[in-house]
């Protein structure tokens, strides 16, 4: 009995990078609460960037050294954490300064049109607006992604309950704080909220009833239970799929994804991007870590149902897009269609399959921010201009933008030659492996559906007509930074994507 009132054994060294994310969100709270408002943003920026590097560099240097179950077996960092960690703080940085951008040239004119007296004040204006002099998103920024890296290294229900938890909150505020649009941003926040209070309320249920079943939350004891056949088989199913409730809300699954494009639509477009890249990333990460560690054992109960969500999630995410007229939300239903898409590599249950989720998830992630920092350049009256109305005659007016945003919506479509087709044929393919050709073959399917709308809107932007009130603003290098980066990405592992594939496969062993 004494045992249970000791401390832990906890490895630090192995939770540095987490560790240096909180304690760089801790810091940004100071920050805002002890620094005047004039120099907030020239504070919190460099603290924010500075803590996102030194976090990726303690993952990439101090990681493989210390592989390991710590805090009591609660938090596993093994292959694939490391890697999606690494992944999570790239599209964390990412999108921090897409969040910081601070646009030039062009929006003043927009804004002075809209009613700012100068184009001083439209310049802070639209900073405002965006997010830039709204500098409590840098800590929040942070504590979300300390949120996210734990989600995918917890080894313990409770831990992966307070790590959505850490993760959830920040980012229902920061999907609040669209000046612009405020109504339509705070109504997103509270669908956001009340929808995501839900799902954590069914997670909870489900990891109760695992508990109940098994005796214990640890991955690992979960699984010695089921091999055994020792805990009370009524419980174990509804448990699993209680829990499962919880994480497919956060990719945007059917039939839990109402949340997803009305949230997408109101948040802030730069919000928008980090939060369809990083929640995804951290969710699946979870998902990986509890359907192949924590419920292996009893696969034949719930792989058939996963497989039917996967199915209904790529065809009601390709069919309800193809009639939308919002950028943004055609964006969100593409985004359900790919979460499909990553469901049908996740239910191979084997190392091709962790191999093909962890290679989609870089290539959505490094699409999708640079996606929507393009969305937000597109400005009409001083405000987003989002319909695909608007976005008509861009390529005349911005080629470089244009041609940048088509060759994503290509890699959405999946294209060869980009990382989209690599991705989706390495979760296909892993699917057809084991059986799941049926599955496959919607995928392709969808994936055709999808392409309809990626294309109606490209050919708008280079063949319609121009618009005479929209504009394109021109980046600074913050956002040029991230488009650049993320279009090569994009690129490079649609010609080459055996290094990434080949990191993913050694990093694919679990720990438990």
């Amino acid at each position: 009995m004494t045992d249970l009132f000791n401390a832990p054994d906890i490895n630090f060294l192995a939770l540095l990078p987490l560790i240096i994310v909180y304690v760089g969100g801790l810091l940004g709270v100071l920050a805002e609460g002890f620094i005047g408002r004039t120099a907030r943003y020239a504070v919190q920026l460099p603290l924010a960037v500075a803590t996102l590097v030194l976090a990726f560099v303690a993952i990439t240097v101090l990681g493989p050294k210390h592989q390991t179950l710590t805090a009591a077996d609660a938090v596993a960092i093994d292959g694939p954490a490391l890697i999606l960690q690494a992944l999570i703080v790239l599209l964390a940085l990412m999108g921090l300064l897409v969040m910081a951008e601070r646009f030039g040239g062009q929006h003043a004119d927009a804004f002075t049109q809209a009613g700012a007296a100068t184009p001083g004040s439209a310049e802070e204006a639209y900073a405002g607006r965006l997010g830039g002099t709204t500098t409590e998103i840098f800590p929040l920024m942070m504590l979300c992604t300390a949120g996210l890296m734990l989600f995918v290294s917890a080894n313990d229900l409770l831990v992966l309950f307070i790590a959505l938890e850490t993760l959830s909150l920040p980012l229902y505020i920061l999907t609040g704080l669209a000046r612009r649009r405020r109504l339509l941003s705070q109504e997103a926040a509270l669908k956001y909220f009340l929808l995501g209070s839900f799902s954590s309320a069914f997670y909870l249920f489900g990891a109760v009833l695992l508990y109940g079943y098994a005796g214990s939350m640890r991955f690992g004891d979960i699984a010695d239970a089921i091999s055994s056949s020792v805990g009370m088989d009524g419980l174990l199913v509804p448990g699993i799929l209680l829990v499962a409730v919880g994480l497919l809300f956060k990719v945007g699954a059917v039939p839990f994804h109402a949340w997803t494009p009305d949230v997408y639509q109101g948040a802030p477009t730069a919000v928008t991007g980090f939060m369809a890249a990083g929640t995804k990333v951290a969710a699946f990460g979870a998902m990986l870590r509890v359907f192949y560690v924590a419920v292996e054992g009893a696969r034949l109960e719930w792989q058939p149902i996963l497989a039917v969500v996967a199915a209904l999630t790529m065809i009601v995410g390709a069919v309800i897009s193809v009639v939308q007229t919002d950028v943004k939300r055609i964006l969100a239903y593409s985004s359900i269609a790919h979460a499909g898409f990553v469901l049908t590599g996740l239910i191979a249950m084997d190392q091709a399959g962790i191999t093909s989720v962890i290679f989609y998830l870089f290539a959505y992630g490094f699409m999708t921010i640079p996606a929507f920092a393009y969305v937000a350049m597109v400005r009409s009256s001083g405000t987003e201009a989002s319909q695909i109305g608007q976005w008509s005659g861009l390529g005349k007016r911005a080629p470089w933008m244009a041609a940048g945003f088509t060759f994503l919506m290509l890699a959405f479509a999946g294209i060869p030659l980009t990382s989209g087709f690599t991705g989706k044929f390495a979760v296909f393919t892993a699917a057809i492996s084991q059986g799941y050709a049926w599955l496959a073959v919607i995928g392709v399917l969808a994936s055709a559906v999808t392409a309809y709308i990626y294309f109606k809107l490209v050919v708008q932007m280079w063949l319609g007509d121009e618009v005479g009130d929209t504009v394109v603003a021109t980046p600074s290098i913050l956002t040029t930074v991230v488009v650049v980066v993320g279009l090569a990405v994009t690129l490079g592992l649609g010609i080459l994507p055996a290094p990434l594939l080949d990191l993913a496969q050694s990093t694919s062993a679990f720990l438990r």
